[in-house]
């Protein structure tokens, strides 16, 4: 009796792979999809937030806050608001405040962190000089009691991300900027004042001519830097406290110059707008000095220092190599503003 084993139709070849294994397959595909998808969305945000802030103008800022608080513009309320403006500019920018980011994108990026840094080394300056000069007539005279509670919030660590944030600290200090400029153009108050003098401002030229120069320093290591030891120079008695070579070599880190030069660019943005407030403000006292056009020199470097950078990446190509060195062309500008701002100080100490 013939067997019916050729009836039997072929088994298909389809039928041969495990259901198993073509879901394990799909399953394969769509993370490698869904990879692809958050690594671009990454990349779109990184380019995006790391456009820095336009520039602003500071008495059109100043007379918009004081029109929407139905207030006036007195004698040092363009330097607070411009003060409040650099704080609110560096929380709300594209991507918002991103030194203190813990996730993806923000915590991959460098370059605007460093950059807030710079501007918020410029704000806890100008709000110590508030504190100290700006708002008390003598050495023993009373502190404001807003600019007391502002300076100290301002000096939290700029990358502390929770419980309570470095934000909602920043935000704070603006708040008592504020209450501070609602008491000070209020006519009807006598308890807040903004003083226009010559030796207010030294002390916060001070502190800023210091800033520059250590900058300058910071910018001009990217290619190493010989230094002889001046520390005790021009004093015969001076001593320190430990002993330091008299020749040293020092050179910025390769990682670590992107980081000193966008530091540079937050900290003469900042700086630039907070001149240009001194320069409305303090007209009486700057032209009084013929000091004006000092003033507006070195607004001119400073503004020249925030010029597009085309390159992808910071160069640091030698002095006179066939590269450019981003950082010493950075250092360039700085140091002639910190120079302009050496003779400002010492025109304004001028009886």
């Amino acid at each position: 009796m013939e067997t019916q084993d050729a009836a039997v139709p072929p088994m298909s070849e389809s039928l041969t792979v495990p259901p198993a294994r073509g879901w394990r397959n799909y399953r394969w595909r769509i993370a490698a999809v869904l990879l692809a998808t958050v690594v671009i969305v990454n990349l779109v945000l990184m380019f995006w937030w790391s456009t820095e802030p336009a520039r602003f103008k500071v008495l059109a800022v100043a007379e918009a806050r004081a029109k929407a608080a139905g207030q006036t513009v007195v004698p040092g309320y363009v330097s607070v608001s411009t003060a409040m403006k650099l704080v609110e500019t560096m929380l709300d920018k594209r991507g918002g405040y991103l030194s203190n980011d813990i996730a993806p994108p923000g915590v991959l990026m460098d370059n605007i962190p460093e950059w807030e840094f710079g501007v918020l080394q410029q704000v806890r300056d100008f709000s110590l000089a508030m504190r100290n000069d700006f708002s008390r007539s003598q050495s023993q005279s009373e502190d404001d009691k807003d600019l007391r509670e502002a300076q100290p919030l301002f000096g939290y660590s700029n990358d502390h991300w929770i419980l309570p944030s470095t934000e909602a600290q920043y935000r704070d200090g603006v708040d008592h900027f504020n209450a501070y400029l609602v008491r000070l153009a209020d006519k009807d108050e006598f308890n807040a004042q903004f003083y226009v003098r010559a030796d207010n401002l030294v002390a916060w030229l001070t502190l800023v001519e210091k800033q520059m120069g250590s900058l300058s320093q910071r910018l001009s290591m990217s290619v190493g830097q010989v230094r002889i030891n001046t520390d005790l120079a021009n004093e015969a008695a001076a001593q320190q406290s430990t002993p330091t070579p008299a020749v040293t070599i020092t050179r910025t880190p390769w990682l670590e110059i992107d980081n000193v030069f966008y530091e540079a660019r937050g900290t003469t943005w900042a700086l630039m707008h907070l001149l240009k407030a001194i320069e409305r403000d303090f007209r009486p006292v700057l032209e009084d000095k013929n000091a004006v056009i000092s003033l507006k020199q070195i607004i001119r470097e400073l503004e020249e220092s925030q010029a597009p950078v085309y390159s992808p990446i910071i160069l640091n190509g030698g002095g006179y190599g066939f590269f450019a060195n981003h950082s010493l062309v950075m250092a360039n500008y700085v140091s002639r503003a910190n120079a302009a701002l050496s003779d400002l100080r010492k025109l304004l100490e001028r009886g």
